[in-house]
Parts: C-alpha cells; sequence; structure tokens
C-alpha cells in the first residue's frame, strides 16, 4: 500500500464522505491547537447551522403547542392526558432551549404569529373543524401559551374568541 493510501482525506473530501468523522477530526484539530488546520469553510456553516437549528426546533415546537391549545380550547369533549402531556412536554423543551440559549428568549414571541397560522391549519386538520371557525387572532397570549399552568378555557357562546 502506497503512504498516499495511508493519508486520511482533505478534510473537506472528509466532510463529503463520513460527517461524523469530520467533525471527530475538526475536535481534535481544535484540541490541539492546530487551527491552521482547520477546515473553516465547512465548519463555520455548521457553527451557524447549530444556532439556526435551536431557533427551528423553537418554531416546530410552538407550532405543535399552540395546535393542541386550539384543540384544548375548541374540542372540549375530546381532551386527554396525552393532550396535556403533550403541552406540558413542548413548554418544557421550548424552556430548556431558552435556558440553554438565554439569546433566544423572545424568539418565541417573535414567531408566535406565523406559529399561530400553522397551528390553526393543523388543529383544523387534525379536529376535522374548518380552519376559518379558529379565530384569526389568538384567544391567548405567547405568555399564556408558555405557561405550563395555563389551559384555556372553552369559548361561550357570548365569548367569541
Amino acid at each position: 500500500m502506497t503512504k498516499a493510501a495511508l493519508r486520511p482525506p482533505p478534510a473537506a473530501d472528509l466532510y463529503e464522505t463520513d460527517f461524523y468523522a469530520w467533525t471527530q477530526a475538526q475536535a481534535d484539530l481544535l484540541r490541539a491547537g492546530r487551527f491552521e488546520e482547520l477546515d473553516l469553510r465547512n465548519l463555520i456553516d455548521e457553527v451557524a447551522s447549530v444556532g439556526s437549528s435551536e431557533k427551528r426546533e423553537i418554531e416546530s415546537r410552538l407550532d405543535i403547542l399552540l395546535a393542541h391549545l386550539l384543540k384544548w380550547k375548541f374540542q372540549p369533549g375530546a381532551r386527554s392526558s396525552s393532550w396535556q402531556a403533550t403541552l406540558w412536554e413542548q413548554r418544557k423543551r421550548i424552556g430548556r432551549i431558552v435556558k440553554t440559549s438565554p439569546s433566544l428568549k423572545r424568539y418565541p414571541a417573535e414567531v408566535f404569529s406565523d406559529s399561530y397560522v400553522t397551528a390553526r391549519l393543523e388543529a383544523a386538520k387534525e379536529t376535522g373543524i374548518d380552519f376559518t371557525l379558529f379565530p384569526e387572532q389568538p384567544p391567548f397570549t405567547v405568555e399564556q401559551a408558555l405557561d405550563p399552568d395555563y389551559l384555556p378555557k372553552e369559548p361561550s357562546l357570548l365569548d367569541q374568541s
């Protein structure tokens, strides 16, 4: 076997062929202080994507949370402990992300309107209730949605929210 065959592939090639091995090689280079050997182009992209994935996770969990709050409010006869568990789980997970990344504390409020539209669509699909029957404006605030003790009350005939 030639020396060239024994040599590991360049970092950029490893990034394309074995992502896990690439991450470990980059970590080893960082630990050793061999910064000139880092695959900076790909490393910068990956570090940036980690932050983006935290945002995407908040959005996804907020979508699920809001859909379940709508179902809770507008389908009181179908309420279940599994819905309550889902509400608890989504709130807990959002809270953990914010705890480990405090700069994202305001992010749920930033995406609340968009998540509410998604939640209306999801709630309509899951319940069979027409999308237009869910209020255009959220019947709860982002603070209420994230509050572990909050459960919306069903609408009364006088309550149009």
